[in-house]
């Protein structure tokens, strides 16, 4: 994910702005959402993954996916869904 002083701007965030690992856990929380329908916690993409990470990585990941309008967060403690941005 690109980090700076400021944030990415939610309009329009091109794939080449998020880092191979971002771009994983983007898709495979899709996935989980698609087939489930319900919000996607860190502790199931930890699971599910295949990624060396912990659960409080990937909730920074996640909170930086959100951050940029990828992910919606429908409450505290719900995991993550997908936005319309986020599927494309």
């Amino acid at each position: 994910m690109v980090r700076g002083c400021g944030t990415l701007s939610a309009m329009s965030v091109p794939p080449e702005t998020l880092d191979p690992r971002a771009r994983h856990l983007l898709r495979t929380l899709i996935s989980r959402y698609i087939r489930d329908g319900e919000p996607v916690g860190s502790q199931t993409l930890a699971r599910h993954a295949g990624l060396d990470v912990s659960a409080a990585t990937i909730r920074n990941i996640l909170g930086d996916l959100e951050e940029v309008g990828l992910l919606a967060s429908p409450h505290t403690s719900a995991g993550r869904i997908p936005t319309a941005q986020g599927y494309r």
